[in-house]
């Protein structure tokens, strides 16, 4: 015979399961913590993303302040319900639906061709960026204009065309433009190990690289006698230059500077302690010094003239520039398409190009 349910069964039963679900809620959300801070192993300070946040908050929520506070979370119950209440009013916030008021803010489009007239033309006014822009179908006011160049930190014209940036004078030169410089190398000789300075003379536009000499004595007899080969009526390399670039090195002296001036080129000496405004040919020393110098331990002079006229060869002929679109310098004729693809090594297999040959 069966008993009947007693109502104290019913209600013990009841307890249990009320009891059972608070336990699970907050395993779920000690877990979940666990989780959380085990995201944070490394950090010194406990900062939490906004989904982390997010996380804890809604396994909060269901175990409530009491609930929160017998555990000892981490974080107080105060802080774990105020993420829940931010993330209800996220929930509801419907702000970037409304209409703003007031008046439209300037198209991105429009801005970036403010910026872009104001920096590549710094004696243009307001008024002159404005029709510029009426010209290619954008009316904006000239107040919009100062606006905009006000706030990208950008000065009146009047101030803008007293300034010229270095990369606007390097460009308004640069077809008569070169720049040189020097790097050492130790060269073991029957008097022992010694240091062998080189002059290297870059041209910025094409990247032209010209050896002008190395010695182990760089005095100014020697300086005037590399300045008159360099402005040589014949093959001089800088025939076509007119501002040569240098560094403040003493070996760069007033008699250099006074030999290469009679050929037509202005020296021009770059402030102490600049190098990035001389960084075509410190480009070029780190490729040299990288790609062969560094790579070679040198027995002679011979060796070391041999070694540099073998990596300018490749270096113009056979080396890939990224400033000029990586493309050579000396590019060859056309390629055959069906040519059998060879592999030109100098230096022992240090330098290689692969190019197709003629069938």
């Amino acid at each position: 015979m069966t008993t009947p349910l007693q109502p104290w069964h019913l209600a013990f039963v009841w307890a249990v399961g009320w009891v059972n679900r608070q336990q699970n809620v907050t395993i779920e959300y000690l877990c979940t913590e666990n989780r959380v801070l085990r995201e944070q192993i490394g950090k010194k300070r406990i900062l939490l993303t906004d989904d982390q946040r997010r996380r804890l908050a809604v396994k909060g929520k269901d175990l409530g302040r009491k609930g929160l506070e017998s555990i000892m979370p981490l974080f107080t119950p105060d802080t774990i319900l105020r993420w829940h209440r931010k993330l209800v009013a996220q929930k509801w916030d419907y702000s970037d639906r409304r209409k703003k008021a007031g008046r439209p803010p300037v198209a991105k489009e429009v801005t970036e061709l403010i910026l872009k007239i104001a920096k590549e033309n710094r004696s243009w006014g307001y008024h002159r960026i404005q029709g510029a822009l009426a010209n290619l179908c954008h009316e904006v006011s000239d107040s919009t204009v100062a606006n905009v160049l006000k706030a990208h930190g950008l000065e009146p014209a009047p101030l803008r065309k007293k300034r010229t940036p270095w990369k606007e004078f390097l460009k308004a030169h640069w077809d008569q433009l070169a720049a040189v410089d020097f790097t050492s190398v130790e060269v073991w000789t029957p008097r022992g190990l010694l240091t062998f300075y080189l002059l290297f003379v870059i041209e910025p536009n094409t990247r032209r690289v010209c050896f002008a000499g190395c010695t182990t004595s760089p005095n100014d007899v020697w300086m005037q006698q590399v300045a008159r080969n360099l402005i040589d009526d014949e093959d001089g390399f800088l025939n076509d230059s007119r501002l040569l670039l240098m560094d403040r090195d003493a070996k760069f002296s007033a008699a250099f500077r006074n030999t290469v001036s009679h050929g037509g080129v202005h020296s021009l000496r770059l402030p102490p302690k600049t190098p990035n405004l001389n960084a075509h040919v410190e480009r070029f020393m780190r490729s040299i010094k990288e790609e062969c110098l560094d790579r070679m331990i040198f027995f002679g002079e011979d060796a070391l003239r041999n070694a540099v006229r073998e990596y300018l060869e490749h270096y113009h002929a056979e080396r890939n520039h990224q400033g000029l679109d990586n493309r050579l310098i000396e590019a060859p004729d056309e390629p055959p398409p069906d040519g059998v693809i060879q592999c030109r090594e100098r230096l022992g297999g240090m330098l290689k190009h692969y190019h197709r040959a003629a069938a």
